[in-house]
This record gives structure tokens, sequence and C-alpha cells, in this order.
């Protein structure tokens, strides 16, 4: 039972991190690009993805080593997202002034294969599947943000090595399921305010704008800190 309710209690603590400001930020920047529910899906279980990878493999390097990751490291890989988010934030906005309230497309080439889809995000055709990189990146970089502080809490409270990596892997998928239902239930209405002129454009700058206060009002003590 104990067993049971420690995984359940990793799954459950991963999805409640997916709901973090941050993250939300990030995945909101992209999920406006789609408007439907399948794409808001997909990115954002690639986000929940690239962070379970980055998280576990940091994790598995600190477990491994019985260490923790140093202030000054921990700090860089913050002030990274917070700098991300802030990219992701103009990018948004640029996007905003840019494009009408139909939104972007864009051709996509696969060799002799063209074809027309609607919104900018950028994705890879593996054989039958689709991968959407760009949420990938995001989605590892936050992992490398919040991979010291995980460590440093199972290293605290798990007895064994393997549990320890149990306790982060369990972590990781409670992330990528939160992340992905999240980004699935955003993709519906914004599907529907997408048919609306201007709504689209509306959508982009509200969330470009809460990327970028984010990124300013975090990575403003991170820069501080490190000056020192």
């Amino acid at each position: 039972m104990d067993s049971i309710s420690g995984a359940l209690l990793g799954v459950l603590l991963g999805m409640r991190h997916a709901g973090e400001p941050d993250h939300l930020a990030a995945i909101g920047t992209l999920v406006t690009e789609e408007r439907s529910p399948r794409g808001g899906l997909r990115l954002g279980a690639f986000w929940g993805l690239g962070h379970t990878l980055s998280l576990f493999a940091v994790a598995v390097l600190l477990t491994v080593l019985q260490a923790r990751l140093p202030a000054r490291i921990a700090d860089l890989f913050e002030l990274g997202v917070a700098i991300m988010l802030l990219a992701l934030g103009i990018r948004a906005l640029a996007r905003a002034v840019r494009e009408g309230g139909a939104g972007p497309s864009t051709i996509h080439a696969h060799g002799a294969d063209r074809h027309e889809h609607r919104g900018p995000a950028r994705h890879v055709h593996l054989g039958p599947w689709t991968l959407s990189w760009r949420p990938l990146l995001v989605g590892i970089l936050h992992g490398l943000a919040g991979s010291g502080a995980l460590t440093a809490l199972v290293l605290a409270s798990l007895p064994t090595t393997s549990a320890r990596l149990w306790y982060v892997a369990l972590f990781g998928i409670g992330s990528i399921a939160g992340m992905a239902v999240l980004s699935g239930l955003a993709g519906w209405p914004l599907a529907r305010l997408g048919r609306r002129p201007g709504a689209a454009r509306i959508l982009s700058g509200a969330t470009g704008a809460f990327s970028i206060v984010l990124a300013v009002a975090w990575g403003w003590p991170l820069i501080g800190r490190l000056a020192w």
C-alpha cells in the first residue's frame, strides 16, 4: 500500500506541477497558434515529454553521485527559463501585431509533398508520427530548471536509489498527463474564439504580455543573485 500511495502521489504532484504559472505561460503562447483540442493536447504532451527527459536525466546523475545541484547552476537554469519566457512572449506579441484575426498559415514541405496548415508551430514527421520540436525544447528547459529542487527532495525523503528514480519517473508521467490535459482543454475554447475576427490577435497578445511580465518578475532577482 505504501508503494501504491507513493506512486500515486508522484503522479498527482507531477500533474499539479504542470499547472504552475511559468509552465502555463510558455505552453499558452504555443497553444494559441494551434487553436484545436488535438493540437493543444499534442503540444502539451511534447512539453511534458521534454520536461520528463531532462528532469530524469539530471535526477539520475545527481542520485548516482549522491549530490545536489549547485545553487549557482540551478539559478542559471531558472534564468534560462525566464529568458525563454521573454522570447516566447515577444514572439507572441509580434505575431499579434503582424498577423490578422485569421491567424497565420504555414507552407510545410516534405520532399515533393507540400501542404498548408494553420499556425506556425514547426513540426517534423517521423513516419506516421508528428514531432513538435518547439514544445519539446521548452519542456526540456523547464525540466532542467526544476531538476535540482526535485532531486534534493527525493534524496532527503526516499531511502534507495531505485525508489528515488521511480518517483522522478512517475512525477514526469504525471507532468505529461497534466500538461496534455490542460493544453487539450485550452484548445477547445481557443478553436471557437479563433473563428471570430480579431480574437486570435487578442489571445496571442494577452498570452504574450503575461509571458513577458512573468519572465521579468522571475528573472530580475536571479540576475541580482548571479551578479554577486
